[in-house]
């Protein structure tokens, strides 16, 4: 253990970026796990919504033989429609507002405006979430035609994960500044 201490002690910048990453790998995994649980399970809860087309901007397109309306949010009725967005925005949501507090105080140890921090998270959570579910909702339709729904379910937490893991680091950085207990609540 030496070694790790002079190694922290030498490179104190790099021995945070590595502690947080690693954590943050860790935390963000389990969140993942947590949140494949919750969308296998979910959308059988939201099946009374129907499974009407629910979607913006709703661009019809063909991949691989199947047909589907591309969204950046929502998904078209072969694909699961209002139920299986619902679904997926409870599993997202839920799963975000358990991962906000471990990141910032125990991965980031950042005793900042809590306040300022919650709305830059969420507007980092909304634009993330777009830019996955665009994507996702051609994973989902042209998936479903070839795998069975758990398969895909694991892609589209992985997908959702994955991106939004790599991205929320590099934000989590940002707005999660490590600060002494000290200076907690004052910006």
């Amino acid at each position: 253990m030496n070694w790790l201490n002079n190694f922290i002690e030498k490179h104190p910048k790099a021995a945070q970026w590595i502690r947080e990453g690693g954590l943050f790998v860790i935390v963000s995994n389990l969140i993942t796990v947590f949140k494949y649980l919750m969308l296998t399970f979910l959308p059988a809860a939201f099946a009374g919504l129907g499974d009407r087309s629910f979607g913006w901007p709703g661009i019809p397109m063909t991949i691989l033989g199947e047909t589907f309306q591309w969204n950046i949010l929502g998904y078209d009725q072969a694909h699961g429609g209002v139920a299986y967005f619902a679904a997926y925005m409870v599993a997202m949501v839920i799963g975000e507002v358990i991962n906000f507090p471990i990141q910032k105080l125990f991965v980031f140890r950042s005793h900042g405006n809590t306040g300022k921090q919650i709305a830059w998270y969420t507007l980092a959570f909304i634009l993330i979430t777009c830019i996955v579910n665009s994507i996702n909702c051609i994973w989902v339709a042209v998936a479903g035609k070839f795998v069975p729904g758990w398969i895909y379910n694991i892609g589209t937490t992985v997908l959702n994960g994955g991106i939004s893991m790599i991205v929320f680091f590099f934000v989590n950085k940002i707005i999660f500044p490590q600060t002494p207990k000290a200076e907690k609540e004052e910006a």
